[in-house]
């Protein structure tokens, strides 16, 4: 445990905050009036804490906030907004005496972005692929007579096309560049590359992008580098298998006021759940 609690402004804590503003000039106070409709004052944070909630709940706010006052880092930027400075002067964290190695926050645009990165130069890849199968046969079946010690590579590489297949050839050049994954594999991978051990990761929907046996997959690590590799995690999420995590410590966004829940009582759950319990009997092979 890094973060023991934080604390955000009440509907009297901001009502401070209006009584100044002409509210003639703005049209939103974000993130102002988000968290204190609900009620949504006070975090009390476990080694995995998710909240759980809709679109417009706030609980993407609610994770921007966190990671601003706790300074984490992030390698896509985000809009403030002209209030988020003052919000943040009213937000308060309560932090264990041992700080961590690392402090993170994941977004949905550093996953896809990493994800387009990698697809541009897998892209790169394919050219250079082209070009060593072209380089191959003109290689191979080209006269050549050594003539100088300046020729020497040239000879080296024309053994090589006639002692190896097309495909080992091209493989063999192509050795250091990324290898070709799917968008799923590329967001697994952007995931355990930046968690690490000893630090403090906010997770902002990881479900986006992964498939379901890659949910699990890193629903598994969560909970391990939580248990083993003094991690801790917030995670906003609407995905039933990271709702699961076990241990984990829900708060429930779209309930009014805000509240603690166990997975199984969230109605995303329950209508999966519901879904299932009406087709039983197809995925035992029965009729309906």
């Amino acid at each position: 445990m890094y973060l023991n609690s934080i604390t955000f402004p009440d509907t009297d804590a901001e009502f401070a905050v209006f009584i100044d503003i002409k509210r003639t000039v703005y049209t939103s106070f974000y993130p102002f009036q988000i968290l204190s409709k609900r009620q949504f004052d006070r975090i009390d944070f476990e080694p995995i804490t998710v909240l759980y909630g809709g679109n417009g709940s706030g609980k993407t706010t609610a994770l921007n906030v966190i990671a601003e006052k706790i300074e984490a880092e992030r390698d896509s930027l985000y809009n403030k907004s002209s209030f988020f400075p003052e919000y943040l002067n009213y937000c308060s964290v309560e932090k264990n005496w041992e700080e961590p190695d690392f402090k993170r926050i994941i977004t949905s645009n550093d996953v896809f972005d990493f994800v387009l990165t990698l697809r541009s130069v897998n892209e790169s890849v394919d050219e250079k692929r082209e070009e060593l199968f072209d380089d191959y046969l003109d290689t191979k079946y080209a006269s050549f007579q050594l003539k100088s010690l300046d020729d020497y590579d040239r000879l080296k590489k024309m053994n090589e096309t006639r002692s190896k297949t097309q495909s080992k050839f091209v493989k063999s050049h192509l050795m250091n560049n990324v290898r070709e994954q799917s968008n799923g594999e590329s967001a697994f991978r952007y995931f355990v590359e930046k968690i690490e051990e000893n630090g403090l990761y906010i997770l902002d929907e990881p479900e986006n992008s992964l498939s379901p046996e890659r949910q699990l997959e890193l629903k598994q690590y969560i909970e391990d580098s939580a248990r083993f590799f003094n991690c801790q995690f917030i995670i906003s999420t609407h995905s039933p298998f990271f709702l699961s995590i076990k241990g984990a410590k829900i708060y429930d966004l779209d309930a009014d006021p805000v509240r603690i829940r166990q997975w199984t009582e969230l109605e995303n759950v329950r209508t999966y759940h519901k879904f299932f319990q009406e087709h039983a009997k197809e995925f035992r092979g029965g009729e309906e």
